[in-house]
């Protein structure tokens, strides 16, 4: 058993905060699952956009979801004695933003943990873990728990392998979407990444698209309503016959359904990628082997994730919005991976 620390009570409330995009929250709920089996008793309040609440919604060990999107435009005195209603004892910055970190310290909340490398951190909280995300070998996960090493010192980070079963995800399931169907093999494709990363790329998309058997296969094209216009000249209409558009077509909420209830998903390092991950559905990542945006840092949590990202370091793509090494990567690659889970599957 982990010794907690002397000060600290067995069914503490703790908030988590994390205000930015979906890929990092996903990443975010193994530590709120490892905090629900070390402390079982405490309740844990989230602190997040609003974006990103269907997929808060959840993770069953979260009690409570506050935004930041509400609370941020409140007074900043009302933004105080809101914060200290909660009765609060532990916040834990996960994604530090020096307007919340120095909110938490004014409305006293008694321990305050964060990293140690940022000058603010350094005047508003009072536990530290020395760390550094953009150096680190370890992937996002498992620094996201590092920061509990302020509460259990003894404490392991456990194995990118063995981080899922802190995960406790179970979304709210919709009607069948987009005429899901059990005699073939259902694919979403989500081409674009919002700017988050770097892509595959259209033409590769086309490629796979086009050798891959429509016989055996039900291809779903997703993505925001911009994302879709993106595309649109480029996969979807050249595709029309062979996939089913859905870009901007569904809610977060039904996206993540969609996920849930198709058996795999094809993207770069994108949100829907990471909730696939955690979906236990086939996950293929496409990744540049660029640090940081390298899989061994961003790569889904899942126990049936396959990652495609060529072995040869590169640096001369950084700056670019292109990658010549994640667009290197052929679509036969996929289509092998495909194909095997299809004999697995019965499918053949």
């Amino acid at each position: 058993m982990l010794k907690l620390g002397n000060s600290i009570k067995n069914n503490p409330i703790i908030l988590i905060c994390r205000t930015d995009g979906l890929g990092d929250v996903v990443l975010t709920l193994p530590l709120v699952g490892m905090i629900k089996k070390l402390l079982p008793e405490s309740r844990i309040i989230f602190l997040g956009k609003d974006y990103t609440f269907p997929v808060i919604q959840c993770d069953c060990d979260i009690d409570q979801f506050i935004s930041w999107d509400n609370l941020k435009i409140l007074s900043y005195k009302s933004q105080i004695n809101f914060l200290r209603e909660k009765n609060i004892d532990i916040v834990l910055h996960v994604f530090p933003v020096k307007e919340i970190v120095r909110l938490t310290y004014k409305a006293r909340i008694p321990l305050r943990i964060s990293t140690s490398h940022r000058i603010y951190n350094l005047l508003y909280c009072n536990k530290f873990q020395s760390f550094s995300r953009r150096k680190s070998n370890l992937h996002e996960a498992q620094l996201n728990i590092l920061l509990l090493k302020s509460l259990f010192s003894d404490l392991i980070i456990p194995e990118l392998t063995d981080i899922v079963q802190y995960i406790n995800f179970k979304p709210v399931t919709f009607a069948p979407l987009g005429d899901i169907t059990k005699d073939k093999f259902n694919i979403i494709l989500h081409p674009k990444s919002k700017g988050n990363g770097k892509e595959w790329g259209e033409e590769n998309f086309n490629r796979l698209i086009s050798i891959l058997q429509l016989d055996k296969f039900r291809i779903f094209v997703c993505g925001t309503q911009q994302e879709g216009d993106n595309i649109k000249d480029t996969i979807l209409q050249p595709n029309m016959d062979k996939i089913i558009d859905l870009t901007g077509k569904l809610t977060l909420s039904q996206y993540i359904s969609l996920i849930s209830q198709v058996d795999c998903l094809i993207a770069s390092g994108t949100g829907p990628l990471h909730i696939s991950g955690v979906l236990g559905k086939l996950t293929i990542g496409l990744f540049p082997p660029i640090r940081p945006m390298h899989p061994e840092r961003w790569q889904p949590v899942g126990k049936n994730v396959k990652i495609l990202c060529k072995k040869d370091k590169c640096n001369k793509c950084r700056k670019k919005v292109s990658c010549k090494c994640i667009q290197d990567i052929q679509p036969e690659e996929i289509s092998l991976i495909l194909k095997q889970q299809l004999i697995s599957n019965n499918k053949v």
